[in-house]
């Protein structure tokens, strides 16, 4: 084990730094309770509007079709984000009944 020595004035000015990171990253944390985010959907919202399941949602994200923003490990999206991607989806839905119509009639 390594030891190091250092001032204390340069200690306590380390731990004054510490601390007031500390204290944004949990103001940061609380804003997933804002108020703000009341007209924000969640994955269950999404995967209803959409009629999709939470893997396609998963996909969706992985991929940049859908933007999102996640705070304290929930997930979040604009309703103008979904919106904008409800032709995208409704496409993939055409051509996938396309590609089994295609398949039963041979």
């Amino acid at each position: 084990m390594e030891v190091i020595s250092i001032e204390r004035s340069t200690y306590e000015e380390l731990l004054t730094s510490f601390n007031s990171f500390v204290t944004k990253m949990k103001e940061m944390a609380s804003r997933g309770n804002d108020k703000r985010l009341d007209n924000w959907l969640d994955n269950q919202d999404v995967c209803q509007m959409l009629n999709i399941s939470p893997r396609t949602l998963q996909t969706l994200r992985d991929n940049g079709t859908l933007a999102y923003s996640q705070i304290n490990r929930k997930v979040y999206y604009k309703p103008e984000d979904v919106e904008n991607i409800l032709h995208v989806v409704a496409d993939r839905e055409k051509d996938r009944k396309k590609l089994k119509h295609k398949m039963s009639s041979l």
